[in-house]
């Protein structure tokens, strides 16, 4: 336990004389406040615009949320079938692999021009960007799965079905919320890029009007 707080308290540290740092080289103006606000400075915009920022925030949490949740839909599907037909994953994975060498935000453009401004386009592009690293996760585990647990079972007479219940689906969980996890992290940034090119309301959109007009604090606070 005293191990576990003390290697917290080295980050923890850290940050804190980061932030000190910062604060100190804004007071001290030796960089204008438009280029690096003060910490403070940020907080004291952010408690005084979070009553606007709110609509914003409510905007990008509800394209976040539909996109994820779409794509583990999408993901677990795919990686079963993947993992149950080997046609299916010598057509599909090689797709996915080449998908990955196109940056989404060029693709933002285009979603904007065929789906409009409103919702959608975001969450395709969080679907995009979450589908991939949860559907290879869940695909890899379901494949390193003990084979003699899966013998062991069909000489039971263990259905398909049955054997992905009681060993397949158990054994991927780890590199299922392995994906989730690396996913989760994206699914901010694609609904904010999506904002970020075109849209009406959420936090990309607040932050380029921040921008349009000086208020890096904003934009920070964001």
């Amino acid at each position: 336990m005293k191990n576990r707080l003390k290697n917290n308290a080295y980050p923890v540290l850290f940050f804190i004389v980061l932030l000190l740092a910062w604060e100190g080289i804004s007071r001290l103006q030796l960089l204008p406040p438009f280029i690096l606000p003060a910490p403070v400075s940020i907080i004291v915009s952010l408690v005084t615009d979070i009553g606007y920022m709110a609509k914003h925030i409510g905007v990008t949490v509800y394209e976040t949320a539909a996109g994820f949740l779409a794509s583990v839909l999408l993901a677990v599907i795919v990686a079963v079938l993947m993992d149950a037909l080997t046609a299916v994953k010598k057509t599909i994975f090689p797709l996915l692999v080449i998908s990955q060498t196109i940056p989404i935000i060029i693709l933002a453009p285009l979603f904007i021009i065929w789906f409009g401004y409103g919702y959608l386009p975001k969450i395709i592009i969080v679907i995009l960007i979450c589908f991939f690293p949860i559907s290879i996760s869940l695909q890899q585990g379901l494949a390193s799965t003990d084979r003699e647990l899966i013998d062991l079972l069909r000489s039971m007479g263990a259905s398909r079905v049955q054997i992905y219940r009681f060993v397949k689906i158990p054994s991927a969980m780890p590199d299922f919320f392995s994906g989730l996890k690396i996913a989760a992290t994206y699914s901010i940034m694609g609904a904010t890029i999506g904002e970020w090119v075109g849209g009406k309301d959420g936090l990309g959109v607040y932050m380029i009007r921040a921008k349009q007009s000086f208020s890096t604090d904003k934009v920070f606070g964001a």
